[in-house]
């Protein structure tokens, strides 16, 4: 989900936490839970500051390293321990379990968007990604909204946490079953599916889809339970040349096959160099595919510039390019 929910989560467990009697009795244990409850709700993505490194390595650890089993454990006792260092006097273990669940809650929330996560490291690296719920869902933050306004004006905070996540719940299952519904159909007309990735958009009867079939790919959008193919590409696997495997040790290129499931590849011939591109099929958005990698290669079989990231137009793609490729 994006920082705003998860922040709002982490409010709304605090106030879950006053049904128990510990937390509930305790004003100091109360406001260091909910310390723990917004900090922990928040932790397994402060490995957004690997953005500031390169796009390259945000990609390939966003979402692994930090939402994996290990990680869960460690930011619950490390946040619980901070916390405990500045007062010493509540209970510890009180502590612990809520800020450890505010980061479970994290990890949990997040396996049901498009982009998903490595919740399941170390067993497996595999990217988790139910896609059912959007990364901002405007429902689910307003639910959040309104139980703070309700707590703010005097309602009690857990039992009002209570019902909106009853409701919460109830709304997952919808979505879930509105994607059920969409795979049932997809299915019943292609009949060697292989695998369906569904992004469902901030509109709650708009979706988009991107199918893969023995020999091909298929992209379009589902409203109102009404499917429409916009885009139809020919399955091809990596060509096993000197140029595709140049390309793959590039970093970016490396990062960009690691969590797109989904893609097709397209070499093109310049007169200097060779351009490989790579184009995420999941984000279709007004006739365009913003998730890619580029590489460009010399004559002389050597990288000149490469890119990977969310890029809306050809033009500011070149100037990243470019950039990459400018002289000191």
């Amino acid at each position: 989900m994006d920082t705003g929910t998860h922040i709002v989560m982490g409010v709304a467990l605090g106030g879950l936490a006053t049904l128990d009697p510990a937390v509930h009795q305790d004003p100091l244990l109360f406001n260091a839970v909910l310390v723990g409850t917004i900090a922990g709700s928040h932790a397994p993505d402060f490995d957004t500051v690997l953005k500031l490194r390169d796009n390259a390595t945000y990609i390939r650890h966003h979402r692994g390293a930090t939402h994996s089993v290990p990680a869960v454990i460690m930011w619950g006792i490390l946040i619980a321990t901070i916390i405990y260092l500045f007062v010493p006097s509540v209970n510890f273990l009180h502590l612990w379990i809520w800020t450890f669940l505010a980061v479970i809650l994290h990890v949990f929330v997040d396996i049901f968007n498009a982009y998903g996560t490595q919740a399941y490291r170390p067993f497996t690296n595999k990217w988790v990604a139910h896609g059912f719920i959007n990364t901002f869902d405007p429902y689910i933050f307003a639910l959040h909204i309104a139980g703070i306004g309700a707590w703010l004006l005097g309602a009690s905070p857990g039992y009002t946490w209570l019902t909106i996540y009853a409701v919460i719940f109830l709304y997952y299952m919808k979505r879930y079953n509105d994607k059920r519904e969409i795979v049932k159909e997809i299915k019943g007309y292609y009949s060697d599916v292989e695998q369906i990735a569904t992004s469902p958009t901030l509109k709650q009867n708009y979706w988009r889809v991107a199918v893969t079939t023995k020999d091909r790919f298929y992209v379009g959008s589902v409203q109102n339970g009404h499917i429409e193919i916009v885009d139809e590409f020919k399955k091809l696997p990596l060509p096993d040349t000197e140029i595709m495997k140049i390309a793959k040790e590039d970093k970016n290129v490396s990062a960009f096959l690691s969590f797109s499931p989904v893609y097709r590849w397209e070499i093109n011939d310049f007169d200097d160099f060779t351009e490989v591109r790579f184009i995420d099929l999941r984000y279709r958005s007004k006739g365009h595919y913003p998730f890619v990698a580029v590489v460009q290669i010399d004559d002389n079989m050597r990288i000149m510039s490469s890119y990977t990231g969310w890029i809306f137009s050809e033009r500011k793609l070149q100037s990243k390019l470019y950039v990459e490729e400018t002289p000191i």
